[in-house]
């Protein structure tokens, strides 16, 4: 037995194994980060995933843009609505919402009555080096795209403020390290997030 007990040690910290009571709802502007980090988290977590845009185009064969093109932007919101009630109330995740997602206090309500919404918070000119050269943001395509974001951004940001936590964002944090930054907020509440017993 002692010949097996060897193979077994290992010098390597085991992983950290963590249980979400909660989904985890992505919250801020355009270019913050909410799917690359989302991603991230989930993988560090082993959670599922979910993009509640990625849900609607999934649902209406047409890309968000299209979708506004085509059925305006109250469609789209009142779809958005309805995919972010429904992921709510089934099995935990990471979701990860359109910057326009937490706006709607219908939205904010059930988040908080099911969920947990965090704020990536970006500033301005880090979202607009972000975002600048991307043709898939239907609401910055105005003759002036960066004075479109900064209105979107004065008009949002006191409303994501709103957000159960928040995590301040910056040009020189990876990934990664964003990801880390989420979870380390998200143990601040055992309620939505904890380390499992080993």
């Amino acid at each position: 037995m002692s010949g097996f007990k060897q193979t077994m040690t290992s010098d390597a910290p085991a992983p950290t194994t963590y249980v979400l009571h909660k989904t985890v709802v992505m919250v801020g502007m355009m270019g913050a980060g909410k799917t690359a980090v989302g991603r991230a988290v989930s993988a560090k977590l082993g959670v599922p995933f979910l993009d509640s845009d990625a849900e609607i185009e999934a649902a209406a064969n047409a890309t968000v843009p299209e979708i506004f093109t085509r059925d305006g932007e109250a469609f789209f919101r009142r779809r958005e609505t309805e995919v972010i009630a429904r992921l709510l109330v089934e099995e935990p995740c990471i979701l990860s919402t359109g910057g326009g997602a937490f706006m709607a206090a219908q939205n904010r309500d059930n988040i908080s009555k099911h969920g947990v919404s965090i704020w990536l918070d970006a500033e301005l000119d880090l979202l607009w080096n972000r975002v600048r050269y991307k043709e898939s943001r239907p609401l910055l395509r105005t003759a002036n795209p960066r004075a479109t974001l900064a209105q979107l951004y004065h008009d949002r940001v006191p409303v994501y403020a709103l957000a159960d936590l928040a995590v301040s964002c910056a040009a020189n944090f990876s990934i990664d390290a964003m990801a880390n930054r989420v979870i380390e907020t998200l143990l601040s509440r055992p309620d939505v997030l904890e380390i499992a017993d080993a």
